[in-house]
């Protein structure tokens, strides 16, 4: 089965895409370079012929391959225990970002059962490997910026202290983002927090680059930037 889908993988494979997609992700030497709608096509083939439990068992040679397990565990619509196990089974596997930031997208079961999948990922949240607790972030920020959640969201990223640098990246977007939804909320924040100048000065640019942000509250955010 792996072979067969290596096969259309190389087949959709384009190999200026596959340099644009490898200078986005250092260190990730096994990209083919396969666009994101023909990697969803193929992992919608394989859901729909139930081959989805064989696949995700597979040991994915090509980065592709590990976004399509990814998708699979996506489309486990109404069984959160399993989800919740798949979930346990492939985070050890994220090594770069744009696996974790696709795995969390596809993760929409989580609006079911928030207070469930907000209370499995605070293990991640405590953890000091690089892209686990990318994943945490990434999921709060995807699911968690909400009128129940966005002071415990909050809380959690301050207290995130690790010097990977798709870390601070993900909690600066998270951050920008929350101040999008709670710009006062948010201000407030940003005026006591215990972020490191890196990731406290990313989340201002980031908040000043979005077209949602009004150009007074920019001007404000920009006097904000720390030396």
């Amino acid at each position: 089965m792996q072979n067969k889908i290596i096969k259309k993988l190389l087949k959709s494979a384009d190999k200026k895409y596959k340099q644009f997609h490898s200078s986005l992700c250092p260190g990730t030497n096994n990209i083919l370079g396969v666009r994101i709608p023909l990697i969803r096509n193929i992992a919608k083939e394989i859901y729909k012929t139930n081959e989805s439990e064989k696949y995700l068992l597979i040991k994915p040679k090509y980065n592709e391959e590990l976004m399509i397990q990814a998708m699979l565990i996506g489309f486990i619509k109404n069984d959160l225990q399993t989800t919740l196990h798949c979930i346990s089974e492939f985070v050890p596997k994220i090594d770069n970002w744009s696996v974790c930031d696709i795995f969390c997208s596809s993760l929409k079961i989580t609006k079911k059962y928030q207070d469930t999948v907000w209370n499995f990922i605070q293990k991640y949240s405590k953890s000091k490997k690089e892209f686990e607790l990318r994943f945490a972030i990434v999921m709060m920020l995807c699911y968690f910026l909400n009128d129940r959640y966005i002071n415990k969201t909050l809380e959690k990223i301050d207290k995130i202290k690790h010097e990977g640098y798709y870390v601070k990246m993900a909690s600066a977007w998270a951050i920008s983002n929350a101040f999008i939804k709670y710009p006062e909320l948010t201000m407030r924040y940003l005026k006591n927090n215990n972020l490191d100048t890196f990731t406290f000065n990313k989340s201002l640019q980031k908040i000043t680059e979005s077209y949602r942000v009004s150009e007074k509250s920019k001007k404000i955010i920009k006097r904000m930037k720390k030396c």
